[in-house]
């Protein structure tokens, strides 16, 4: 009952705003997303009695809500739709497979059309999608419209159009664009229907210092007005999709709590010559990059990567014991069975219980401490931060082997 309580009071608790709504069940696992134009009143909606019986079920099973603002409606539901596509929660069901919701159609042609519809009657035609709103939808695209312009015209005209005419459209119909030019807008119009608004607000930002450096003032301006838009649209994402990753992690594994802290481990060498390991550490599903480790071999000269491994693993974690620094919560190795197995016998030596896992090159097997395979889908959240996480280790021990040819190079 006290859950209950916490519950409620969290509910009651939320504003009167706009917003994504995230419910998460005893696992930590997101189990339904929604958006509302008030947060409040629709939260406050599931403490009545009278719930529906799909409802009614859903909420036997969530012990605790999250939320994030937005800054209407029509961009909460942009949210919402990528969030549940990305995450397939248990109780979104009918939104995944509903065939009568809209979505947004983009045509395949030199410059395509984009449009709302309720059919996908083109098999080359792209589709995003499905929304819960018909109107919602065109709001939220009328925003984009303002800083990325698009052909809405179902017929391309001979002349430019009043949105032509009022810079909502690049004008294709009169060659003001190139195809390529076009190009660039609709994929980038298609990151921030996917929420990847963050990405692309990087991409933005780096372009407009190169156009501000040439002394492009007109076009950094343009690039500035269209980030301040996507800003505002596209913040609210990331936070959400990093904790998914890390609830459905830690379910897949069986740990005990969130493994906010991930240390990942690589070994590189060439022909046995400058054999380094690196070692990348992840906070909350983030790079580290202060707490990153490089190492040298120091044991033996050759090609075995389970010594060096077995080197680096034991000078890390024999260094955390000795300063009595804290662990981390998962141990992430490069590598297949023999290397996971490596691993766990170093840690068994330090008398350590550190939850570990390896990921293997080819296939992208998953091999927890004992050694057995584990099965992780290719495109769950949690396969996705266990790639990055080892993608980075592996550029990071790159690296430090580059460094250090190039310092013999110039030693002769």
């Amino acid at each position: 009952m006290d859950s209950e309580k916490s519950l409620k009071e969290k509910i009651l608790s939320v504003p009167d705003a706009p917003g994504v709504y995230f419910m998460h069940d005893a696992s930590g696992r997101i189990i339904y997303v929604g958006k509302a134009g008030s947060l409040k009143k629709r939260l406050a909606s599931y403490l009545g009695r009278d719930l529906d019986a799909k409802t009614s079920a859903l909420m036997q099973n969530v012990v605790d809500v999250e939320f994030r603002l937005c800054a209407n409606e029509a961009m909460a539901l942009l949210l919402e739709a990528g969030l549940i596509h990305e995450l397939k929660p248990r109780y979104n069901v009918s939104l995944r497979d509903d065939k009568s919701f809209p979505l947004i159609k983009i045509s395949n042609e030199e410059f395509p059309l984009i449009c709302v519809t309720r059919k996908k009657d083109d098999p080359h035609s792209r589709y995003l999608g499905p929304y819960t709103s018909a109107k919602l939808l065109r709001s939220a695209l009328k925003i984009i419209r303002r800083s990325f312009g698009y052909r809405s015209c179902r017929i391309m005209p001979k002349k430019g159009c009043i949105y032509c005419r009022i810079n909502l459209c690049p004008g294709p119909c009169i060659s003001k664009v190139s195809p390529k030019d076009y190009s660039r807008i609709i994929d980038n119009i298609v990151m921030v229907l996917e929420g990847k608004g963050d990405l692309l607000i990087r991409q933005l930002s780096k372009t407009m210092q190169e156009r501000a450096k040439a002394k492009d003032f007109e076009a950094a301006a343009a690039l500035r007005d269209q980030i301040a838009v996507l800003s505002e649209m596209s913040s609210f994402s990331a936070d959400i999709s990093r904790k998914a990753e890390l609830e459905d992690l830690k379910a897949r594994l069986g740990l005990k709590s969130l493994p906010a802290r991930i240390e990942g481990f690589d070994i590189s060498n060439i022909s046995g010559k400058h054999s380094v390991g690196s070692m990348v550490s992840f906070k909350d599903g983030q790079a580290d990059k202060n707490n990153y480790r490089r190492f040298k071999i120091k044991s033996f000269f050759g090609i075995n990567d389970y010594k060096m491994l077995a080197e680096v693993v034991r000078r890390r974690y024999s260094r955390l014991l000795r300063e009595k620094k804290p662990l981390p919560e998962l141990v992430l190795i490069d590598g297949g069975k023999g290397h996971v197995l490596t691993a766990a016998n170093e840690l068994k030596k330090l008398a350590l219980d550190i939850p570990l896992v390896s990921i293997a090159k080819e296939k992208e097997n998953i091999y927890e401490g004992s050694g057995k395979m584990l099965f992780f889908p290719k495109d769950s959240p949690s396969m996705n931060l266990i790639r990055r996480v080892r993608d980075e280790a592996h550029r990071f021990a790159l690296g430090y082997h580059h460094v250090l040819r190039r310092i013999q190079l110039k030693g002769r």
